[in-house]
């Protein structure tokens, strides 16, 4: 049989196969008169335009999610199991499978209900719903009929408020704020909303205690002309409560503050007394109260922040802040490894130690060891890095007056210093950095880092002769692989919808980063030395001159029961520019592509830029752009026990801003070439959540390579072939 007909019986067993697997019961495993709920669907009969999502979620039984026109494969792997789901093979596709939803009608009376409840919260009165149900074989089909009641337009707003003091006068100067307006459709959900904002209104004016059980509503809709006039009435006691325990609404202020914590605990009392915002004597604000409980907690030292409020007088209230310790010090453990079919191995460990209180007001003492090793078994090729840093974070910004921070957010001053020894077949390399910086500054719902100060001082040497040889041929390279001095600075700029390191709930997040060097410096360019190139030198050593942007976001849909399945997406953007006194940007600062969170068909630095094939100056891959693009997306799920599954895609390249290809070779980034440069990968992979700690074994399958001068498009038979795959280990999600 010719190659072509091979090529042809294949995708025919593939198809075959996956036919199989759609048609394959979906109600093998369900008991004696059992039946599989297929779907819901809900239709509005008066009103084709109503949003179905508005009452989706009160259906007290769903079908389960599908992945394509209401097909889910899980169930159908779920449902290759046995009926009793013994045994280690049955218990793998449960799993990893979707157990079907047995039917249960008596939650279909319930839905019926539920959604008719809402309706009328939401304002849509006397609402009938109606449910249908067909079976077909053992699958039940649900039809929720919804004629939507009668709706009443607020024509009017009436206030009645208690006489005497000054409540009713800072009530209605706060109407104008009101949620609830004339003309809105009448209905307890919006009704509720405003109790709400109102209250806590009230409150930050210093109404202690009020909350919104002092608000009760009527609506006179007996004109018959779908309108309602609306009286909102606050009262003296509460809804639970009778007229006799009212008393007058009145406004407090702070009296007494006191602040304890453990006495094994050394802390500074400036420091608390910084952090705290509720100062005596000042009018009662909950916001005040909510804000420092928020920059307290920042401090990252007391394992709880607990503020008690107690009425000391008639208008006034004493608060009690007490703090308990958490542990101050530890160690994080940090590995990656990675190998491909080549049998290149990587292994990259990082040690750390933390002191959260290291000179007793909240400052951050990091030390941290990491290393980062690359060899081959079969010879002795490799390549050492070892590297130490250490941090220092300050609750507060030096030169800068805390007053002037009065939000939730403390913002830090970050001093940091680190060393890196390089060893590399074609050369040894030194890097030394230090910063200072002020990160944890809110713009609105962004946090920004500002670092006025960054230098790195990179030196080279021991470079092998070959090595030097060659790179003197290439201009790009040259100047990437020189000694040189580095002074900077850097913008940050992050928001994320959510703080925890595992959500159980969809978020999103973006980051911005942009980089300066050496562009200060060039001020002074008359007063330095030159080398036989031109450049200009400080200490004898050339200074970069460059900037930089790092553009990344991403979103997270969070499903399933309690979380349990995702469906991870990033995309990154990246470009450097060297100019004036450089022609590349520092190899440190170059981009790359592969690796544990990147591209997974590829070891780090071992693709782009562009189409050009590894470089065969280095021993061990090392390949680097000025641009950078690149795109993810990722499932997970779950298997059994603490194991989960994913598989995943990711795609994208790097590229030069400068030409540096030959013949076919082209490294700089085009709009024309760019798109049949994109390098692409598969895979699956295994996640172990400890809770504490997740670990992460990815194996990233590639299927488009550009820098192959034949079969850029790799078959799934070529997968586990030299040069197909490649195997990572890590610590948490990759993005």
């Amino acid at each position: 049989m010719t190659r072509k007909g091979i090529t042809v019986v294949r995708a025919l067993a593939v198809v075959l196969a996956f036919a199989a697997a759609s048609s394959c019961s979906t109600t093998r495993v369900l008991g004696e008169g059992e039946y599989r709920l297929e779907k819901n669907r809900i239709e509005v009969v008066n009103d084709p335009g109503f949003n179905v999502r508005e009452v989706q979620p009160y259906v007290k039984q769903h079908a389960g999610t599908s992945f394509l026109m209401g097909w889910n494969p899980l169930v159908n792997v779920y449902n290759w199991s046995s009926k009793s789901g013994r045994g280690f093979f049955s218990k793998v596709l449960r799993g990893i499978g979707t157990a079907p939803v047995v039917y249960n009608p008596e939650l279909v009376e319930a839905s019926v209900e539920n959604i008719g409840n809402h309706l009328e919260y939401i304002g849509y009165y006397g609402s009938k719903v109606e449910s249908e149900v067909s079976v077909n074989r053992r699958k039940v089909t649900v039809d929720y009929k919804i004629t939507l009641g009668k709706t009443y337009k607020i024509s009017d707003i009436d206030f009645v408020l208690p006489s005497g003091g000054e409540f009713a006068a800072d009530f209605l100067a706060d109407t104008v704020n009101l949620s609830v307006k004339k003309g809105d459709i009448l209905s307890e959900d919006a009704l509720e909303a405003e109790t709400a904002r109102s209250s806590a209104y009230m409150r930050n004016l210093g109404y202690y205690g009020f909350t919104k059980n002092y608000y009760t509503f009527e609506a006179d809709t007996l004109s018959g002309d779908g309108l309602a006039r609306l009286e909102m009435k606050v009262m003296d006691h509460t809804r639970n409560e009778t007229s006799d325990s009212g008393e007058p609404h009145r406004k407090f202020k702070f009296g007494n503050v006191t602040i304890s914590h453990d006495k094994d605990l050394k802390f500074k009392e400036k420091i608390l007394r910084e952090m705290n915002l509720i100062t005596p004597g000042a009018p009662y604000s909950e916001s005040i109260v909510n804000t420092t409980y928020s920059r307290l907690s920042q401090l990252n030292v007391f394992n709880s922040v607990n503020i008690g409020m107690t009425k000391a007088d008639t208008n006034v209230v004493d608060c009690s802040i007490n703090l308990s310790q958490s542990r101050t010090q530890g160690f994080k453990v940090n590995l990656e490894a990675s190998t491909n079919s080549s049998g290149l191995m990587g292994v990259s460990p990082r040690l750390s130690y933390y002191h959260k209180n290291i000179f007793g007001g909240g400052e951050r003492l990091s030390l941290s060891f990491l290393g980062n090793f690359q060899f081959r078994l079969s010879d002795d090729i490799h390549s050492n890095e070892l590297g130490f840093s250490t941090g220092l974070s300050i609750p507060r910004l030096i030169g800068i007056p805390m007053r002037f921070f009065r939000g939730p957010v403390v913002p830090r001053t970050e001093i940091n210093f680190s060393d890196n020894f390089q060893s590399r077949p074609e050369f040894t390399r030194n890097r030394i950095s230090t910063s200072f910086g002020y990160t944890g500054i809110r713009l609105r719902r962004a946090l920004l880092s500002v670092y006025p100060l960054q230098v790195n001082i990179v030196r080279i040497f021991d470079m092998d002769p070959d090595f030097y040889n060659n790179l003197a041929q290439n201009r790009f390279l040259w100047n990437a692989y020189q000694d040189h001095f580095d002074a900077g600075s850097s913008m940050t700029l992050a928001y994320s919808t959510t703080t925890s390191p595992n959500p159980k709930e969809t978020y999103n997040y973006f980051r911005l980063q942009v980089d300066a060097s050496g562009n200060v410096l060039s001020l002074f360019n008359s007063l330095m030395k030159q080398d036989e190139f031109g450049n200009h030198l400080i200490w004898g050593v050339m200074y970069s001159q460059y900037v930089k942007g790092e553009f990344s976001i991403g979103k997270t849909w969070v499903f399933g029961k309690e979380g349990s399945q995702a469906i991870a997406t990033r995309f990154l953007a990246g470009v450097g520019y060297a100019f004036g006194n450089t022609f590349s940007i520092p190899f440190e600062k170059q981009f790359y592509s592969g690796g544990a969170s990147s591209l997974r068909g590829w070891q780090a630095r071992s693709i782009g830029p562009g189409n050009e094939p590894l470089n065969e100056l280095f021993i061990i891959p090392s390949q680097t752009g000025d641009v950078k693009f690149e795109a993810n997306i990722e499932y997970r799920f779950p298997l059994f026990w603490k194991l989960g599954g994913a598989v995943f895609v990711d795609a994208g390249n790097i590229w030069t801003v400068r030409e540096n290809g030959f013949g076919e070779v082209t490294t700089k980034f085009s709009l024309k070439t760019a798109p049949s440069q994109i390098a692409a990968n598969t895979g699956f992979g295994l996640r172990l959540d400890l809770n504490f700690l997740l670990l992460r074994l990815d194996m990233g399958l590639k299927f488009h390579d550009p820098s192959r001068q034949e079969n850029k498009w790799i078959s799934p038979r070529m997968w586990f072939e030299r040069d197909g795959y490649a195997v990572h280990f890590g610590v948490g999600y990759p993005f």
